[in-house]
């Protein structure tokens, strides 16, 4: 044990000290200098249209639900079946991904995520009973977990590090503005035809993969040296000078080829514990505070507290997106941990504001201010939501993790991830049935700890290279 123990400090050291001695070329900006960004942003963009598709996914099913009832003669269970089975394609999606990115690359990921959308898009359309929509569902729940690993983590590996966390949070960007442009586009077309349109964004990424680099960093593991350098190149702009950047990019990477090839169970090594407890705290906080459950049935909620749930829910969703917008804006002048605390925060208030209007409701107590209270408490929620717990624990958790276990533990967080969206939403109904106030002072409470899990445990990641904060955790 003894020998291990020395083994494990020499290497932890061998990870420091390189990002020490580059730290001190890079103190006051980017990695490399003289270039442009512009590939950093064409390629953000084919990465984030994977998130859009992740959007058109989840706001398939809420303006399809009637339509699609009446042309195959669906039961409520059945369809039932066919919206929540998505959430078992993201399951999976998560666990496997992880591996294939490490294997195929992060463009390879991609396209792997896109053919099951694809490949689903395409069973949903030409669906003539309940067994092909579920396959199709299943399908597209699949790419929804992929995507919802490797975009995040394709944008953290390319990014330079002033512009990662505004980068990264274009993806939450994405899926909001997916779900919401969903729910209006199914209103006026056909379910076939939403169906179709699905296609869109999964074709955008397969063409626009062709014309940008792979991440450097995975080249860097996997041992391409030139194709590592061309890419890191053609990333930062052809003037740019990359020198510091590869150096510290090759030091890291060298040292992790030093450990041991990663399996799940390594995860829960002293050396990556922290790492896992930040990351698998985050996700857990950010679904069991409530956002699914909200986010479901926000339409129902409304009704329930006296206020027009069309006017309620066209407003939910534009404050979504102006937020999020809003907030992948500020990300890498605000910084991480500010961002999340105040979202935990205000989550909190808008609980309770929800809590109180249902309290009133029930008691009877001041019923002309419930319906105010209740819209009020709503939008705050979302809106604290949208500025930091929707996208800082994805741009956290892609930041975190050495490479060399990057694939198991992303997976593994997503996993994690998509498991309290599915407790959130299957239980949402229950918990409002026992009490509806109960239910958003339970919110809360969660979330109040989540603001408590933040101060002890999660780090501020602005304004450092991926090596120095994991450096930085793992001393």
């Amino acid at each position: 044990m003894a020998i291990k123990e020395d083994v494990e400090s020499d290497l932890q050291e061998g990870i420091t000290d390189p990002l020490m001695r580059v730290e001190k070329n890079l103190a006051d900006g980017g990695s490399s200098r003289g270039g442009n960004q512009w590939m950093v942003y064409l390629s953000t963009f084919v990465a984030v249209c994977g998130s859009y598709e992740f959007g058109c996914c989840i706001g398939y099913s809420s303006p399809t639900q009637s339509a699609i009832r009446e042309d195959l003669s669906l039961t409520l269970a059945e369809y039932s079946v066919f919206g929540s089975i998505v959430t078992f394609g993201a399951m999976i999606g998560a666990i496997t991904i992880g591996p294939i990115t490490d294997f195929l690359g992060r463009k390879g990921a991609l396209r792997v995520s896109c053919a099951f959308c694809v490949a689903g898009w395409l069973a949903i359309y030409f669906s003539k009973g309940a067994l092909s929509l579920d396959i199709g569902r299943l399908a597209t729940g699949y790419g929804m977990g992929a995507f919802s690993y490797v975009v995040p983590v394709f944008i953290a590996e390319i990014a330079p590090k002033n512009l990662r966390g505004r980068l990264t949070a274009i993806n939450q960007l994405m899926i909001i503005s997916g779900v919401s442009i969903s729910f209006i586009i199914g209103v006026l077309v056909s379910w076939r035809a939403l169906a179709l349109i699905g296609l869109v964004p999964c074709a955008v990424t397969i063409f626009g993969l062709f014309f940008i680099p792979e991440s450097p960093r995975w080249l860097a593991k996997t041992g391409r040296q030139r194709e590592f350098e061309m890419a890191l190149q053609k990333l930062r702009g052809k003037d740019a000078d990359i020198s510091h950047e590869a150096a510290e990019i090759q030091d890291y990477i060298l040292t992790l080829d030093r450990l041991p090839k990663a399996k799940l169970l390594d995860l829960f090594q002293r050396r990556y514990l922290r790492s896992v407890m930040i990351a698998v705290g985050l996700m857990v906080f950010q679904q069991l505070g409530g956002i699914n459950g909200v986010c479901f049935y926000v339409s129902n909620i409304f009704e329930q507290a006296g206020f027009s749930s069309s006017v309620g829910t066209i407003t939910y969703a534009i404050l979504q997106v102006v937020v999020t917008a809003v907030a992948a804006s500020v990300m890498d002048k605000a910084g991480r941990k500010p961002l999340i605390l105040v979202s935990a925060s205000g989550l909190v208030l808008g609980s309770l504001l929800t809590a109180i209007s249902f309290f009133l409701k029930v008691h009877e107590l001041a019923l002309t201010a419930t319906p105010i209270l209740a819209v009020t408490g709503i939008l705050i929620y979302i809106g604290s939501f949208s500025i930091g717990m929707g996208a800082v624990p994805w741009i956290v958790m892609s930041e975190i993790f050495p490479i060399n276990i990057k694939g198991q533990a992303g997976s593994f967080s997503t996993l994690v991830n998509w498991l309290g969206a599915w407790l959130c939403s299957y239980t949402f109904n229950f918990l409002m049935s026992w009490s509806s106030y109960g239910t958003f002072i339970l919110y809360a409470a969660i979330n109040a700890l989540a603001i408590l899990f933040v101060i002890l445990m999660v780090p501020e990641t602005k304004g450092k290279t991926l090596e120095q904060i994991q450096g930085d955790i793992n001393k």
